[in-house]
């Protein structure tokens, strides 16, 4: 079984963010999991997809209710 990976780069392009905002989040653990290994930093895809689930919102009280949670 072959798991996917993105690294920095593409997750950022991925989220339209830069790569400084996901460098941020990880030094304040905010934002999906993710393995460094000799000095590389990926992101399985199956942590990206579950870290988006967790983003999902049904309305805007409940994503200020999770915020302020947070």
């Amino acid at each position: 079984m072959e798991v996917a990976h993105l690294n920095q780069k593409q997750l950022a392009a991925r989220w339209s963010l830069s790569e400084a905002t996901l460098e941020r989040w990880r030094s304040e653990g905010i934002g999906p999991k993710f393995l460094k290994r000799c000095g590389r930093v990926l992101y399985r895809q199956v942590d990206i997809e579950a870290y988006e689930e967790s983003c999902l919102a049904t309305s805007t009280k409940m994503v200020a209710t999770q915020v302020g949670a947070g």
